[in-house]
């Protein structure tokens, strides 16, 4: 007579299905299909308006208001509409695009990197009313921009710099949530004992932010950088404020001076819906090429 003996189960065999089954009960049905409906409807928030803008960049004055706003007319005008709009008072609206680029993109790069500096200090350096310089910096956060554009406009009037690059520029420097997004990030991510190894190889202080800290920050700094450049980017009361010469125009003031003349000029609803369609264009490829870093920042100290 034989008699078999069968190995015990292991734990983790054992386990297995217990853990399957714990996390497939955690997902119900319904939640799932309430989950996936609410993300459907607010990608449709933010998808239909740029839809409507392409579709609107497409059409002729008269079939936009004599078609579908959601569909293609049978008259396919966009490369005529965007000729016009690049060659229209002989190339105002690259000037603008221009000013937009000089205005968003060195303003968020610099504040972004003034930001880093200050929320880095913030985290990492013991020193007296740390709290209260902080706690003063984020209730920037609190005041609207538009409560300052014309104390801002004042200033700039006695400076001389109204009117100019500058008086565009120079606010836009400031990003009180952007310091408080890397400080909060470098409490987190920044080890104090590798700023001391760096110190101890007798780096400088400047040398370790540069190339520990702002390292170490890069998907808080994309963060921070991605949201200065579209609120620069689309900002219109600041710019309507400081600037009177057309020619330092952002994208957003010029196409709201075509926009003001459609009653007497239907044409330039053609060339404000080609120039809009154009304005997007550089927001959507920052926050393709950048979104790679956000990705990057997620995973780190995952198990591998």
């Amino acid at each position: 007579m034989t008699t078999t003996t069968e190995a015990p189960a292991s734990p983790r065999t054992a386990e297995a299905p217990r853990a399957g089954a714990g996390r497939a009960a955690g997902r119900k049905r319904s939640s799932t299909i309430l989950v996936t409906a609410i993300l459907v409807v607010v990608a449709l928030y933010f998808l239909v308006p740029v839809y409507w803008v392409l579709v609107a960049s497409t059409k002729t004055t008269q079939d936009l208001f004599s078609t579908n706003g959601f569909l293609f007319s049978g008259h396919f005008a966009l490369w005529d509409n965007l000729a016009r709009v690049l060659s229209y008072d002989d190339g105002v609206f690259l000037r603008w695009f221009l000013n937009s680029v000089l205005y968003a993109g060195v303003g968020a790069l610099l504040a972004t990197y003034l930001a880093a500096a200050g929320g880095y200090a913030l985290a990492k350096y013991e020193f007296r009313g740390r709290n209260a310089v902080f706690g003063t910096i984020l209730g920037g956060v609190l005041v609207p921009g538009t409560a300052t554009a014309l104390p801002m406009f004042l200033l700039f009037s006695q400076l001389g710099l109204a009117n100019t690059y500058w008086s565009v520029l120079i606010p836009s420097l400031v990003s009180p949530f952007g310091l408080f997004l890397c400080r909060i990030y470098a409490q987190a991510t920044v080890d104090t004992a590798l700023i001391e190894a760096a110190r101890i190889d007798g780096a400088g202080e400047l040398k370790i932010f540069h190339t520990i800290g702002l390292r170490v920050l890069t998907p808080a700094l994309v963060t921070v950088f991605l949201f200065q450049l579209v609120g620069i980017w689309n900002n219109y009361f600041l710019p309507l404020v400081m600037l009177s010469d057309s020619k330092l125009y952002p994208i957003t003031l010029g196409l709201n001076n075509w926009l003001s003349q459609v009653d007497r000029l239907p044409e330039f609803y053609e060339l404000t819906t080609g120039g809009v369609l154009l304005s997007i264009i550089p927001l959507a490829i920052a926050m393709i090429v950048l979104q790679r870093f956000w990705r990057g920042g997620l995973t780190e100290g995952a198990v591998k």
